[in-house]
């Protein structure tokens, strides 16, 4: 019985580093709490390719939350979008898109001449400027080893990410925009009488699958953020740089079943490195500090239009839950607020925006995500 439990073993040590020899880096998460579960070489840089698009996303959100954009307003297509290589869906210069169609070809169908046509009427007809933003924007939601030159993920050597900053970018979405997550998990999605099917297979083959993201260029290979939800977890893998399609499926679906599993018998979380980086961070939203100074309350508090988001939640206990730790750490009252889809957001309200973006800072100083509104 022994020697049989111990070939059982070898067998599925073997095939577990058969299937790592043809990915580069891997990792779930906890999608409400933030806590990595299990990840491999999280903080290696890789080429994100479409994943890009995820950034691009934010940010559309963010306009449309802001009221710089709006569901059916429309969007110009110039040359340089017409000219994008493919995926793309083959915008002629001078047409127009509504914006609600530039997203879904966004997460649907991973159109490249739509990402510039959002890049380019975005930020100032160029789409240049609109990557100095995003990469800015990463910085300021704590991706710490990212750099984007294009809103597409098209081929260049300087746009690279990691696993944990591209985990963290697709929480930031959950956490920051719920409203809008379901656009990730159309499965098809039709246009000018044409359909585009959702690259994502474990949306069709994968329990609880509600998202995300595909990714693949020559230099990239292949790479998927997906989520699933069981219960009151949602979790989500991310899988960088897999050999083949069916590699990026089956290593997605092991990281969600190992991190379903780990969260049922309370497993702590496991980090595996086969080289050297510069930092390596098992929690990406829920650090906390030993030592906390509360140095906001003193600052004083300015009234105004703005406020600033400490997330998003599936339950309400989760959002008491964060609730609390705010308290605790930044020592501010926040408001549980009701948003779209059924999630709780926590927010604080009703301050300057001096004011919220000394809250935000000494938020992120304290290892707490968060998001300045108005």
């Amino acid at each position: 019985m022994r020697l049989a439990y111990i070939c059982i073993i070898g067998l599925f040590m073997t095939s577990e580093m058969a299937i790592g020899a043809q990915y580069k880096a891997a990792l779930v998460a906890d999608m409400d709490t933030g806590q990595v579960l299990y990840q491999e070489n999280s903080n290696q840089l890789n080429y994100p390719a479409s994943l890009t698009k995820i950034m691009t996303l934010y940010l559309t959100f963010d306009a449309l939350e802001h009221g710089r954009l709006h569901l059916d307003d429309y969007l110009i297509v110039s040359q340089s979008a017409a000219n994008a290589s493919p995926v793309k869906l083959g915008l002629s210069a001078g047409s127009k898109i509504k914006v609600e169609d530039a997203i879904k070809a966004l997460a649907v169908h991973s159109a490249n001449d739509v990402a510039r046509v959002l890049a380019e009427n975005l930020k100032g007809g160029k789409e240049g400027n609109f990557a100095s933003l995003m990469t800015n924007v990463a910085t300021q939601i704590g991706l710490s080893r990212t750099n984007f030159e294009n809103s597409s993920g098209l081929p260049d050597d300087d746009q690279l990410s990691t696993a944990r900053d591209i985990a963290l970018l697709s929480m930031a979405v959950y956490k920051h925009f719920p409203q809008y997550w379901k656009y990730f998990g159309i499965k098809s999605w039709s246009y000018n009488g044409k359909t585009y099917n959702n690259g994502n297979r474990l949306l069709e083959s994968y329990p609880g699958c509600d998202g995300m993201k595909t990714g693949f260029t020559s230099k990239s290979k292949y790479s998927l953020v997906a989520t699933a939800k069981r219960g009151n977890k949602r979790l989500m893998s991310v899988v960088l740089g897999a050999s083949n399609k069916d590699v990026r499926a089956a290593v997605s679906i092991k990281m969600l079943d190992k991190g379903f599993s780990m969260v049922k018998i309370g497993a702590a979380p496991v980090v595996v490195q086969t080289a050297s980086y510069d930092e390596d961070e098992e929690e990406f939203v829920t650090q906390t500090p030993a030592i906390v100074q509360k140095t906001w309350v003193a600052s004083g508090v300015k009234y105004g239009n703005s406020g600033v988001q400490f997330g998003a939640f599936a339950s309400r206990s989760g959002a008491q839950s964060q609730q609390a730790r705010i308290k605790g750490i930044l020592g501010i009252s926040t408001n549980i607020e009701p948003a779209p889809n059924g999630m709780f957001r926590v927010r604080a309200n009703g301050l300057s925006d001096t004011a919220a973006g000394k809250l935000k800072s000494d938020a992120a100083s304290a290892g707490i995500d968060s998001y300045i509104f108005h």
